[in-house]
């Protein structure tokens, strides 16, 4: 039988009947509802996929340069990432990371939250549509304390000791804390201890009591993810296996009924007729590269700024924002809210040509307009993959965490992007490029103020 949904209010009077589950349909039917549903289910196989990797773990490592938990549990890195993690696209070494991915139907879990003074430190976590359900940082004014994450059908008794609850509307989530970090050696003895006490764990092991965990005492596994690539995290062969676990950890939006009757109509179909399911499979591979591939490419999405740059608003909160949001999670998954970071894109010089390292850039920006920000910024270069691009000195982003960076006689800050060594006047400025090789840049803005908010500050341009 066809799965049944359940409708929002008055859904009745708007809709007409589902679909008859009991009804032959076409081959080419079959493949038009799977490309449709391959590219807005996207991000939430991708998120899924992720949950069903954990869950073959049982203790927390390192895999390569990437903290690896099981269900539930986090673990964070003492350092920036290694330019050779493979799991993420677009990271950052502004901040030190930790990951987590949530299973809230197996537990609720508590997330600690520990005095971090003033250093900026934000917590992400993101249900199975890539979508934020907490508000858990700087810019928020949030206290150190215990954090309790519940998943939508909880109904538990919340100890005392607990600071805030968050509910999110799926079982299956992402938790990635970001805390900020100088690129000094002082500073990054200094947050070792804080980072000690970011851990999370299932309610039951709450106490009360500040937990803490030595990072560097953990296991180091070998790097299991050695391409140039981000690992592909949605296979086009397990799509339609994939696809009705998907759809019932993420209950459908309101307006989203009809769309979700016809996908699981199809898929059940589907499990009675192997050609069904082959046309399906034949719509994720054409999907996948007509569609979904695409949008890996800053320039083919957002809003279109001056100079070439593109930024988006409603990043964290995609709703039924069907193509932003598996253009992002496609081109670079897991952003913050708005609130949180703002990002800008770019591709393309000011001329609109393909940034290439077989070429020299510059990117100025005028007295007293670097991003404006309550926390920090920064501008990072990714290569075609968009990883890091190894370089012999390996920098790979410039900003706030820099305190070398040297300004123009009149108060401005230029950037220097190419291959080769500048003159040594210009090397703490230098963001090396790939030589002879297509990259991209991309501007963050941590805890942006009202500027950049409302669009009324953008990035300069980018000179050849």
């Amino acid at each position: 039988m066809t799965q049944s949904i359940t409708p929002t209010p008055n859904w009745s009077r708007a809709m007409s009947p589902g679909p008859d589950g009991q009804v032959k349909i076409t081959k080419e039917y079959a493949k038009h509802v799977a490309r449709d549903a391959f590219f807005w289910a996207w991000p939430m196989i991708n998120i899924y996929n992720r949950r069903l990797r954990a869950g073959k773990l049982t203790e927390l490592v390192y895999s390569g340069p990437v903290p690896t938990p099981p269900h539930n549990r986090m673990v964070m890195l003492t350092d920036y990432i290694a330019p050779d993690e493979r799991i993420v696209a677009c990271p950052n070494q502004d901040v030190v990371y930790g990951q987590s991915s949530l299973a809230l139907d197996k537990s609720p879990v508590v997330i600690q939250v520990p005095d971090f003074g003033d250093r900026f430190w934000v917590y992400q976590a993101v249900d199975i549509r890539t979508d934020s359900f907490i508000e858990l940082g700087s810019m928020y004014g949030s206290t150190p304390g215990f954090y309790l994450f519940i998943g939508p059908n909880w109904n538990g008794e919340i100890p005392h000791g607990i600071t805030e609850v968050f509910k999110s509307s799926t079982n299956t989530g992402f938790i990635v804390p970001r805390i900020f970090m100088d690129d000094t050696p002082e500073d990054r003895q200094a947050i070792q201890p804080v980072l000690q006490q970011v851990l999370m764990y299932p309610l039951a092991e709450f106490d009360g009591t500040m937990k803490s965990i030595d990072w560097s005492t953990i296991p180091k596994l070998p790097n299991p993810w050695t391409g140039e690539e981000e690992v592909i995290w949605v296979p086009t062969e397990t799509f339609v296996d994939t696809l009705s676990s998907v759809l019932v950890d993420a209950p459908p939006l309101p307006g989203e009924e009809a769309r979700y009757a016809q996908v699981l109509a199809v898929l059940d179909a589907a499990k009675n007729d192997p050609q069904l399911t082959e046309a399906m499979t034949e719509a994720a591979v054409e999907a996948n590269e007509q569609l979904v591939t695409p949008v890996f490419q800053f320039r083919n999405y957002g809003q279109q700024l001056p100079h070439n740059w593109s930024t988006i608003s409603n990043e964290a909160a995609f709703g039924t924002d069907y193509f932003t949001r598996t253009a992002v999670a496609k081109s670079n998954i897991f952003v913050n809210s708005p609130k949180e970071t703002k990002y800008f894109y770019q591709d393309l010089d000011k001329d609109g040509n393909r940034l290439n390292g077989s070429h020299r850039y510059t990117m100025t920006f005028p007295k007293d307009q670097t991003p404006p920000v309550y926390g920090f910024w920064s501008l990072t270069l990714y290569n075609e993959h968009h990883f890091f691009s190894p370089n012999e000195i390996n920098r790979y982003s410039l900003g706030t965490k820099n305190k070398n960076l040297q300004t123009n006689a009149d108060g401005s800050l230029t950037i220097y992007v190419q291959a080769d060594s500048p003159p040594e006047s210009q090397m703490s400025n230098w963001l090396p490029a790939p030589k002879g090789a297509d990259f991209s840049l991309y501007c963050r803005a941590y805890w942006p103020k009202a500027q950049v908010m409302d669009g009324s500050w953008t990035p300069p341009p980018v000179e050849r």
